[in-house]
């Protein structure tokens, strides 16, 4: 590599980072939201609580003396290494001013510089994701070294959330059964090493747990969350009116008490902090949900068939992202009061940060780009776009599919959830458009070179 395309590759990356932390670096400080706190508490408290994954909380704890930003720039690294992975197997290898170009427009035009510029985890879903495709489909253009990389990045990828792990799954799933039918597409070899990646994944999380609660646990969650989601679509009310009384069912003196909103039931409810909250009502909670989907199976499948097309279409940026963080501040104030100036100097704090603008450009777009997926699976099968696009494509509509199903379902739909991942659809079309540009360019070539030398006066036949 010369010296020159060296200093591009430096200037591509340089750029590429600013890009991607250009939102915290305009707010002066990590964008913050709702569930930043809790992540980054486990270190210090040292017990576990549902959906807050310890890895995720010692990443941030790590990240303390700096004020968050080492955090804010791996994030933002490993989305451009695994960018520049996509591109080389596409096709496109060693062209980081294009590297830089689709940097640009996901910035621009996508969720994605919103997700690598806050403290959650929602970047390692979309990004595992691009792995996983990479590891399995993708493996002949990979070094060992960088086939180690991605399986650390998925492993770290599932202790970080159940969600992310739910959706890899799913796609390992579905690639098991190609892989015994054809070799040729997906090697057996590929898939070992991928479930090994999501089996190293779970061993960090129990790892991580004891060494910080103490005891061998998975990150809670799970049923609790799904009572949620049966609690806003009507469900528990049913179920608790048709059950009650119920000497074991504390909820039954309280059922009309209920607020029927999970958030706020889950987040802003004082008659669920004077219960218990989950370490109280945790195994109530679990009971409602496993016997109402026993009692109510065909209630159950619509809800569930709705909330996960609500999920498909909620994919609106920057939810959560506010200045009444008032749990992820009263955890920074408690255990970083040195970034307590620094927190309350920045934009978002003093309500600044509005998404009403950027979702008038992101979110139509979005869309359109989901719609396009099976387009271009479509064009694969029918020769017309190539079969590698139309493997990403159908990845990345596997991986929407199973986030909407786990999100919407075994939680409930949030704009939050759909985001994390929307962006791999636009990332599809633009590697497709790239594939389409190249092939168009290689037929075009030789007319042009015959018409020119036609032009020249030599004979139109060149073979």
């Amino acid at each position: 590599m010369s010296a020159r395309h060296r200093a591009l590759w430096a200037l591509a990356v340089v750029l590429s980072l600013a890009l991607l932390i250009a939102p915290a670096l305009w707010n002066g400080f990590a964008l913050l939201q709702w569930d930043t706190g809790g992540y980054l508490a486990r270190w210090y408290e040292g017990y576990l609580v549902p959906s807050r994954a310890v890895v995720y909380g010692l990443i941030l704890f790590a990240g303390v003396p700096f004020a968050f930003w080492p955090v804010l720039i791996l994030q933002s690294a490993l989305t451009i290494w695994v960018l520049a992975l996509i591109l080389r197997a596409h096709g496109f290898a060693n062209r980081p001013l294009l590297l830089l170009g689709i940097i640009v427009t996901l910035s621009a035009f996508t969720t994605l510089p919103w997700l690598t510029a806050i403290l959650l985890t929602d970047i390692f879903c979309g990004l595992s994701v691009l792995a996983l495709y990479l590891l399995l489909l993708r493996s002949e253009a990979l070094g060992s070294y960088e086939r180690l990389g991605l399986v650390a990045l998925i492993a770290v990828a599932v202790a970080t959330h159940n969600a992310t792990l739910g959706v890899l799954m799913a796609l390992t799933a579905c690639a098991l059964p190609v892989s015994l039918f054809d070799r040729a597409r997906i090697a057996r070899a590929d898939v070992v090493r991928g479930i090994g990646a999501l089996a190293l994944g779970g061993v960090l999380v129990l790892g991580v747990d004891f060494a910080v609660a103490h005891r061998l646990a998975w990150t809670p969650g799970g049923a609790a969350l799904s009572f949620g989601r049966m609690l806003q679509d009507g469900i528990v009310k049913k179920y608790l009116d048709e059950h009650c009384p119920d000497p074991r069912l504390r909820l039954c003196a309280v059922k009309d008490r209920i607020p029927q909103d999970a958030d706020t039931w889950f987040w802003g409810s004082d008659l669920f902090d004077q219960m218990g909250r989950f370490d109280g009502l945790g195994d109530e909670m679990q009971t409602i949900a496993f016997e109402s989907l026993i009692d109510y199976p065909a209630l159950q499948l619509k809800s569930a068939a709705i909330d996960t097309l609500r999920q498909l279409i909620d994919v609106r940026t920057g939810e959560g992202v506010l200045d009444d963080l008032w749990h992820t501040r009263t955890i920074i104030e408690r255990y970083a009061p040195q970034l307590v100036p620094a927190m309350r100097a920045a934009r978002e704090q003093k309500g600044e940060i509005s998404f009403d603008a950027i979702n008038d450009v992101q979110y139509p777009l979005a869309i359109a780009a989901l719609a396009l997926l099976p387009l271009v699976a479509l064009l694969a099968m029918s020769g017309v776009a190539s079969a590698a696009a139309g493997e990403l494509a159908s990845t990345v509509m596997l991986a929407v599919l199973a986030n909407a199903f786990v999100c919407g379902v075994l939680s409930n739909p949030h704009d939050r959830y759909g985001a994390r991942i929307v962006w791999l659809a636009t990332v599809t079309v633009l590697v497709a458009a790239l594939e389409a540009a190249a092939a168009y360019q290689r037929s075009s070539r030789p007319r042009a070179v015959i018409a020119g030398a036609t032009r020249l006066g030599a004979p139109a036949d060149l073979s």
